[in-house]
């Protein structure tokens, strides 16, 4: 009959060692997912002592409201500055990293490097006129194109010089085409001969007229070449 007893009692305490197990391993799980019990509005469910409720499956922690310790805030991250704009001290146009010429003055024009070149030089050789079916150029010519050489080399920057021949309306047109272009290349020879290189020359015949080529005065002003400088 005791033994009966004994067998009875430990039956009995069995599936309570179960339940005890089975409630120590879930407060196991619990403590270590850290979730949490919520209502509705996901406000912490707490027992009658204050502390929040753990549960499987509920809302993941920390919570402020449960006590837990927060973790910090993580930094803002510094913004990159914007990279500085390049700079042009001198205002020519030329970033001062690319810039050779530096202080060039106010208003000059400056070639891709920052140096200031002869600009908007136009030069219409019309002294002592070339002679009728001419390129031959006259003295006072040659004197004007070696001042304008000593204008280019005595500037820092690199001058580009363009020369464009003309002729009066006298003759064919395809004639004085070709006869104003050698105008312009014996201008360009001589300039060549005074060390400037960099030069395009062009014909443009007996187009745009300065004078009025029904008098002798006016055709002879229309015999002539331009320079321009840039």
């Amino acid at each position: 009959m005791e033994k009966f007893n004994q067998k009875k009692i430990v039956a009995m305490l069995a599936p309570l060692g179960l339940v005890a197990g089975m409630a120590i391993s879930a407060q196991g799980i619990a403590a270590e997912n850290t979730t949490y019990a919520v209502d509705g509005a996901k406000t912490p469910v707490k027992n009658i002592a204050g502390e929040c409720w753990r549960t499987a499956g509920g809302v993941p922690g920390p919570m402020e409201a449960c006590g837990d310790k927060m973790p910090a805030p993580e930094p803002m991250a510094e913004p990159t500055p914007a990279p500085a704009a390049p700079t042009d001290s001198d205002g020519d146009g030329v970033i001062d990293s690319q810039d050779k010429c530096p202080g060039t003055r106010a208003g000059a024009e400056v070639d891709q490097w920052g140096c200031e070149v002869v600009s908007n030089l136009t030069i219409n050789l019309v002294e002592d006129e070339f002679d009728f079916d001419s390129a031959t150029l006259k003295p006072a010519m040659k004197d004007a194109l070696r001042d304008l050489a000593d204008q280019i080399k005595a500037s820092k920057g690199h001058e580009v010089v363009t020369i464009i021949g003309y002729t009066d309306s006298t003759g064919p047109e395809e004639y004085n085409m070709q006869l104003s272009l050698r105008r312009a290349q014996a201008a360009a020879d001589f300039l060549e001969s005074l060390g400037i290189t960099d030069i395009t020359v062009k014909g443009m015949g007996e187009s745009n007229p300065i004078a009025d080529n029904s008098t002798r005065e006016g055709r002879a002003k229309n015999r002539r070449i331009e320079i321009t400088t840039h």
